[in-house]
């Protein structure tokens, strides 16, 4: 009986909860994709091929961007293996 009478509450309650753990979980995977700094990096030689950056402010970047894919390889690999 009290479930009935919690219902109204529990339920909206829980959907948003849920919705946020959807949310939280499609950022997480997004986020962890390694093809979003590989893109970055396309772009970014490019952009020096095409003079818009200098060497310098390319290899900055370049570290930059290749570290963030370290730390997205080495979150995915604790991830697995948890």
């Amino acid at each position: 009986m009290l479930g009935l009478l919690t219902l109204p509450i529990k339920a909206p309650v829980g959907g948003i909860a849920w919705i946020a753990r959807q949310v939280a979980e499609a950022a997480l995977k997004q986020w962890l994709d390694p093809a979003r700094i590989e893109a970055a990096m396309l772009a970014l030689e490019k952009r020096l091929e095409a003079g818009e950056i200098a060497e310098a402010e390319f290899e900055a970047q370049e570290a930059a961007l290749l570290a963030e894919l370290r730390q997205i390889r080495a979150e995915r690999q604790a991830r697995e293996g948890a």
